[in-house]
């Protein structure tokens, strides 16, 4: 491993012990480390190790409850509603598309309701396990917490960072098409990063309390707050605006509107649907060799100046899986400082977990 960088495995192991000394199974500790250090490993460090600190205040709060499974409220195929109790959202969210997943192999298609799930983590996990499973995953998610996100023409915060995945399994002559992507322009974890570190972020991503452009990351954590843009303006302002209605008010009668939100409280929704290909396409036979044609076309664009060429949606992620397996896990001082000081509140030796 390079210096100042943690072994994935390590790395796992010291979470799973804070997990598991904070009340949870060995079976979701587990699974909810692997989730997180794999966030990090795939390079989406907002939803990765950096998120204890918030599970562990959350439990304090009441607002995560451990040890909880993915509950069916309706199974009327196509339809599937299921309620997290607000468990962990990585096991919640596993089970639920587990369960989607074996209704859409038997009949084709499954619509399905997550409700009232802690947070649930990189999304892209749950487009993984469709294509693991030869099926087509779509998940719009809302975020029940505090407003980060301006709506576009807006100068105060309304929305959250919603995110969006569409994943699709792999063709005969390319990998997985898996697109996982914040409808932000920035994600808040990357604001307080760069706050703690003084360092400015890219322009046209903050305005600050006053409606007004700011490089200032800390513009996040003040009172009054500022507010992270939409990307590409009304576009990604639309597309959070859809994840808010789909999962928030029709999925889960649970948008994030003021009467919703409690101080430190998260809570995910979501409404996904998973397809099958093969019953989906006109040609049962033929869409893989198709979309193959789709992908070589575009994949084949010449490079633009100063660029490695054009990648398909879910590459990016593999090769820095890639990346780190051969030179290890970076986390900013302020979750290593984080995790010792709650390593050491559980009993936890974290020093010893990580460099044994």
């Amino acid at each position: 491993m390079l210096p100042g960088r943690f072994d994935p495995q390590r790395l796992t192991a010291l979470v799973d012990a804070i997990l598991v000394r904070s009340g949870s199974t060995p079976e979701e500790a587990a699974i909810v480390a692997a989730n997180l250090v794999d966030a990090d490993a795939t390079g989406h460090a907002s939803h990765g190790v950096c998120q204890i600190p918030v599970y562990m205040r959350s439990l304090e709060l009441g607002h995560l409850q451990p040890n909880r499974h993915a509950r069916i409220l309706r199974d009327e195929a196509p339809f599937l509603v299921v309620d997290g109790d607000v468990g962990y959202g990585q096991v919640i969210g596993r089970e639920a598309t587990e369960l989607a997943i074996a209704r859409a192999q038997a009949g084709g298609a499954c619509i399905l309701t997550l409700r009232n799930a802690h947070h649930i983590g990189r999304v892209g996990a749950f487009g993984e396990q469709c294509i693991a499973a030869g099926l087509v995953g779509v998940f719009f998610v809302n975020v029940v917490s505090r407003p980060l996100a301006a709506p576009h023409g807006g100068a105060r915060p309304r929305l959250a960072t919603n995110p969006i995945c569409i994943a699709v399994p792999a063709t005969p002559r390319h990998g997985a098409f898996l697109l996982d992507f914040a409808t932000s322009a920035i994600a808040a974890n990357k604001c307080r990063v760069a706050a703690a570190r003084g360092e400015p972020v890219a322009e046209g991503l903050l305005i600050d309390e006053h409606g007004q452009p700011t490089r200032d990351p800390g513009t996040m954590f003040r009172d009054p707050t500022g507010a992270i843009l939409p990307f590409g303006g009304y576009k990604g302002y639309g597309l959070a605006l859809a994840c808010e209605i789909l999962a928030g008010a029709l999925g889960a009668a649970l948008p994030a509107v003021p009467e919703n939100l409690r101080p430190g409280r998260v809570v995910n929704n979501a409404l996904a649907f998973v397809i099958d290909p093969a019953r989906a396409a006109t040609d049962a036979d033929g869409w893989q060799g198709l979309a193959d044609a789709v992908l070589d076309y575009v994949t084949g664009t010449p490079a633009a100046p100063g660029s490695a060429g054009v990648l398909i949606p879910g590459v990016p992620e593999r090769h820095h899986r890639e990346k780190v397996a051969a030179q290890g896990i970076a986390l900013d001082p302020g979750t290593v400082q984080a995790l010792h000081r709650i390593g050491g509140e559980v009993g936890v030796d974290v020093d010893r977990v990580l460099c044994s």
